[in-house]
């Protein structure tokens, strides 16, 4: 070989290798995996998922799935219109989601409906062994798993202390969802515990926020004693108008989320939505750490929450028994 030759055949050698060097680090980035997406899907309103969302958020950062840097949060929310569940959970399938939190019986159905094989988390208040959703409480198998407040037994419990509060009233009224998966359920559970404490009940149906006018103006019409709130996505995302109307109607309201006491209605008895998002949030860290739905058994709540507000209770002529106020998780003045 000539002397001559020597230089461009290291300058060759050293172009290829800076030209290789350069391409190293791009390949390296291109075979990272991409951050984990999760999928929330609820029929409610934006501000009724807020307490649920954000202790999920919070549990997530904490076990170091924090939204837009280790892992992606994408919502998709049905305001109310539960016909276009479908549609949104087909989308957060094309999607590729990792792991989905369905909030609501609609909200479950319709991802159950969109995928056998995407991990599904739900939030529910109906049995899923009735539903079909688990094959066991303990041992759910197939893609799903979540947390559930079966409401036979809070129904009643609500029911007494609704007529603890208002020893006077004759009769009661449920303000029910007809388009809530469990409404039939749930009235059918009011009825049982109306009738052991002698109290008559009356059903009233709203199906979106314009009939809520309508239906309080029914209810004094009537001469309501008292008021029980149905726990469906309408009502959870309207805590603030339905206050309002019971409070200006005059009709003392208790309902399930301590969201409704907080905004002026008199009060509220149920699971933790905040508990229930931690619970959630658990066990999606689990899953996208290779755990699957299967094993996971289904779980119920493990903190119920008695709020009362007085406030309400001086505005409406009530006097609260000490004994409920001693009881109580908070009590707003």
């Amino acid at each position: 070989m000539k002397r001559s030759s020597l230089p461009r055949l290291w300058r060759r050698a050293f172009i290829t290798l800076l030209g290789g060097a350069a391409v190293w680090p791009v390949a390296t980035r291109a075979q990272q995996p991409a951050m984990p997406v999760i999928g929330i899907l609820w029929g409610g309103t934006t501000e009724g998922m807020a307490p649920q969302v954000s202790a999920l958020r919070l549990t997530l950062n904490e076990a170091g799935y924090v939204d837009g840097r280790t892992v992606t949060l994408e919502y998709r929310v049905a305001e109310n219109h539960l016909d276009r569940l479908p549609a949104l959970a087909m989308d957060l399938v094309r999607r590729r989601v990792a792991v989905i939190c369905a909030a609501g019986g609609a909200a479950i159905f319709a991802a159950k409906a969109a995928t056998s094989t995407i991990p599904i988390v739900f939030g529910s208040g109906v049995d899923p062994v009735d539903l079909g959703l688990v094959d066991s409480l303990n041992r759910p198998g197939g893609n799903m798993t979540g947390v559930v407040a079966i409401t036979d037994v809070l129904r009643s419990k609500q029911v007494e202390m609704l007529h603890s509060a208002v020893p006077q009233a004759a009769d009661f009224a449920f303000l029910a969802d007809p388009a809530a998966q469990r409404t039939k359920g749930d009235v059918d559970d009011m009825e049982a515990a109306a009738r052991a404490l002698g109290w008559q009940m009356k059903v009233f149906n709203a199906r979106n926020e314009e009939d809520f006018a309508t239906v309080f103006a029914a209810m004094a019409e009537q001469g309501v004693g008292a008021l029980l709130i149905q726990d469906s996505g309408l009502f959870i995302s309207h805590p603030e108008g339905l206050a309002a109307f019971a409070l200006a109607f005059r009709v003392p309201t208790l309902s399930t989320f301590r969201e409704f006491a907080a905004a002026g209605g008199l009060m509220s008895y149920g699971s933790s939505r905040s508990d229930a998002g931690r619970q959630i949030a658990l066990y999606i860290v689990r899953i996208l750490k290779g755990e699957k739905p299967a094993d996971l058994p289904v779980l119920r709540p493990t903190k119920f929450e008695l709020v009362i507000n007085l406030k309400t209770a001086k505005a409406l002529g009530l006097t609260v028994p000490h004994s409920m106020l001693a009881t109580a998780d908070e009590v707003i003045e």
